[in-house]
């Protein structure tokens, strides 16, 4: 399926490793000019590469913490005007609500939350102009079920979610979409600190909790971020237009919800 996007561009943050530089990889296979972001130099130009490889597509680099105001603005200076954000975070400490003190909760409301709003902020303006936008935003199913020690990433994502629909409301009749996607356990560098965390204190492996998580999917295993990417670039297409205000599960079936 031709996906129609050949030649947009896209933003993609959080995207030297895991969901974002999946997300970045099959955007770039589509033919999307493509600028990642994070806080890592050394990574992010790794992970350019690699998707140069696999795509001969040249990816631009932009390094910044979108958690910070300066930062944030300087990344949409140089990045400029683009047709697709996908809108990723690294996910906010582990822990039960008493964990967490309230510098903590800012830190994490900047860093899940009010990033996503500053990114759209700055960049819908281009998208209404041209009539044409594609707002993704990498939440998680803990949105649809909350998960007891994640209480900071169940608040702020949730957060996200309202947003997004509120922007799809408002928006669609400019031609952008504003869609979440919501993966379940996913085998990436966060579900291995989770698990690690995990593991600390229930006195098991971090393997066997990795191994129960899987297990406990109908499909029988993790995900793998190229999964949660393929849905991205889908919601990116044209063919996606009609699809707007949706948080898309991506689990294996692990959540069992009607609608």
């Amino acid at each position: 399926m031709d996906l129609g996007i050949r030649g947009k561009k896209a933003l993609v943050t959080g995207a030297s490793s895991g969901l974002g530089a999946a997300a970045a990889m099959a955007l770039a296979a589509e033919g999307v000019d493509v600028t990642i972001n994070s806080r890592s130099k050394q990574r992010l130009e790794a992970t350019a590469a690699k998707i140069h490889t696999a795509t001969d597509r040249t990816v631009r680099c932009l390094v910044g913490d979108i958690s910070v105001a300066s930062d944030l603005k300087s990344l949409v200076q140089q990045c400029g005007p683009v047709d697709i954000l996908v809108s990723n975070a690294g996910g906010p400490p582990q822990g039960l609500f008493e964990d967490h003190p309230p510098e903590t909760w800012l830190k994490a409301a900047e860093l899940t939350l009010y990033s996503a709003i500053n990114l759209t902020r700055a960049l819908l303006p281009s998208m209404v102009q041209k009539r044409w936008g594609r707002l993704i935003y990498i939440t998680s199913v803990a949105v649809l079920q909350p998960v007891d020690d994640l209480i900071l990433s169940n608040t702020f994502r949730a957060g996200v979610t309202g947003f997004c629909k509120s922007i799809s409301n408002t928006y669609a009749k400019h031609g952008i979409t504003a869609n979440c996607v919501c993966p379940g356990y996913t085998a990436t560098e966060r579900l291995s600190e989770l698990a690690e965390n995990r593991a600390a204190k229930s006195g098991k492996s971090a393997k066997e909790i990795l191994d129960g998580l899987g297990q406990g999917v109908p499909a029988g295993r993790l995900g793998k971020p190229e999964e949660l990417a393929a849905m991205i670039a889908f919601l990116s297409s044209e063919q996606a237009a009609y699809i707007t205000g949706c948080s898309i599960p991506v689990d294996g079936g692990a959540h069992k919800f009607l609608i």
